[in-house]
Parts: C-alpha cells; sequence; structure tokens
C-alpha cells in the first residue's frame, strides 16, 4: 500500500466522530472536533501506541480484529467497513490461493428437477460459504422482500451478520447467528483460503457480533428445527426447515421450508397465491 492509506482513513475517521456519539465528553481545549487518539484507542480496547503506528504507517497490517474493534469504535457504516477491509487487503498483498477449489456456484441438473418438482415450496440450495446458488419461486417470494436475495452473489451469513434488517427478520437472530457460524466452520476448515477469506470480511465488516462467535464454542449445527421468519407481508412466520445433502461431492446443501403450524400455513398460502394446502410440517 503506498501513501499510508490505511492510516489516512484511519485518521480522518477519528476526526470526524464527535466525543457524544462515541458516548464521551466534550471536554475542553480540543484541537480536534472528534476522538483523542486515546479516547478511539480506549474504545477499540488497544494501545495508543499501537493505533499511533497504525495512523502513522509504521504498522500496515493489522488483524481483522483490531480492524473489526475499530469499525465499531468508530461506528462505520457497512461500506466504510468493505474499503477498510479491502485497504487491508491491497497493503497486505492478499490474495486467493488459485489451487484452491472455488465453492460451487452450479447445481447439477437433479438437483434443479427437485427445486421445479418443490414448485411453491420455498427451498434454497448453498454452497459451503452459504451463498445462494439456487433457489424456488417460493423461497424468492419469501426471502426477497427482505432483501437475502440483493446482489450478484447472495450470501446468507452476510445478510446475517452485515444487513440491519436480518435482525428484525429474525426475532431469534442470536440463535440463527450462531448456526451460522456453527454451519461454515463445519463445512470447511479456516485453512481453506475461501474460507478464511470469509472469516476476515466478516471479521472487519461485523466486528464483535461475528468475531466473538468464532472464539466461543459452537453449538453443533442444526440439520432441522423451526425458525421465527417475519416477512413484511405475511408477517410473523414460525418455518420449519430440513437440511439435506443431494451429494457430498457437490459441497452443497438444500434447505427446505415448510409451515410449523396453521396461521403460518395459511400465510404461506396468501403469500405463494396458492389455495390451502396440506403442506405443514407433521408433529411441529
Amino acid at each position: 500500500m503506498s501513501d499510508n492509506e490505511l492510516g489516512a482513513f484511519l485518521r480522518a475517521r477519528r476526526e470526524a466522530v464527535p466525543p457524544a456519539e462515541a458516548g464521551l465528553p466534550a471536554g475542553p481545549r480540543r484541537r480536534t472536533p472528534g476522538l483523542r487518539r486515546a479516547e478511539l484507542a480506549m474504545l477499540a480496547g488497544i494501545s495508543v501506541e499501537y493505533l499511533a503506528r497504525l495512523e502513522q504507517g509504521r504498522d500496515r497490517n493489522p488483524s481483522p480484529q483490531v480492524l473489526g474493534a475499530l469499525s465499531e469504535a468508530l461506528r462505520l457504516p457497512l461500506e466504510a467497513r468493505l474499503h477498510l477491509r479491502n485497504l487491508m487487503k491491497s497493503g497486505s498483498h492478499h490474495h486467493i490461493c488459485t489451487r484452491a477449489p472455488t465453492p460451487a456456484q452450479e447445481v447439477r441438473a437433479p438437483v434443479r428437477a427437485l427445486l421445479d418438482r418443490l414448485g411453491p415450496t420455498p427451498a434454497v440450495v448453498l454452497n459451503m460459504l452459504g451463498e445462494v446458488v439456487a433457489h424456488t419461486d417460493g423461497y424468492a417470494r419469501l426471502a426477497g422482500p427482505v432483501g437475502l436475495l440483493d446482489g450478484e452473489r447472495p450470501s446468507l451469513p452476510r445478510y446475517v451478520f452485515t444487513d440491519p434488517r436480518a435482525r428484525t427478520v429474525y426475532p431469534d437472530w442470536d440463535r440463527v447467528a450462531d448456526q451460522q457460524v456453527a454451519g461454515l466452520l463445519l463445512s470447511i476448515t479456516r485453512s481453506d483460503p475461501h474460507m478464511a477469506e470469509l472469516v476476515q470480511e466478516l471479521t472487519v465488516t461485523a466486528g464483535p457480533a461475528f468475531s466473538s462467535r468464532l472464539d466461543a464454542p459452537a453449538p453443533v449445527p442444526s440439520r432441522s428445527g423451526v425458525d421465527r421468519f417475519v416477512h413484511p407481508e405475511a408477517g410473523e412466520l414460525r418455518l420449519a426447515y430440513e437440511v439435506l445433502e443431494p451429494s457430498e461431492t457437490d459441497a452443497q446443501h438444500l434447505v427446505v421450508y415448510l409451515p410449523a403450524d396453521e396461521a403460518t400455513e395459511s400465510a404461506l398460502d396468501g403469500l405463494m397465491g396458492r389455495r390451502p394446502g396440506t403442506l405443514r410440517a407433521v408433529g411441529a
């Protein structure tokens, strides 16, 4: 990285945060309208000396955990966090090893045929990084209005941890977040470069909400259960889900959602434009 872009970015952001916004008293004799270096260091849980090295360009390779903590302390929006992540990548000459297999983006014909047969039933195929690679029309009607399918490569982990809508969509957000991390760690190891890239990205963009879960004992990913899901039109739904693996070699899994109670069944029928049916999960 040339011209100390990372340091300049951190200093400019620090000087742009009013003390009151960070929960600190303004105090007299401030040479800058923003945070003092010591104040930001305290909020981020790092030393003043280390923050000075970062701002002065004497250290250009902070860990994702440090950048995540600084992002939280500076209250950076997602776009700024992504920019900060890109600055770190360019500074460390980071790249993904070309020998590592790319997470599958294609779905085999039999799996696509299965999705077609499911019709209005919400179902989605995810690769090992939690990226959406295929889905039914029913899933689009369920997940599209809440933003879960936004972008060229929609990602469930990125949505859960970085989209502010996720905490409204998932009333049990903490449990859903735990399951997302558990699923990632089960799918592939952190030594995989694609996994390492995603982990570093979310450590910066989501901060402790993600990174603290990496260090905590991970729960066993559930292959079935019930999620509460708030839809802008259908209201709160109770969705029974089943996780299926069409083939171990695909490194993909299929998640099928069924209504877990009569109220959800009726709401989904209305959302999907179908007549009342019997697609309710038995015993849910």
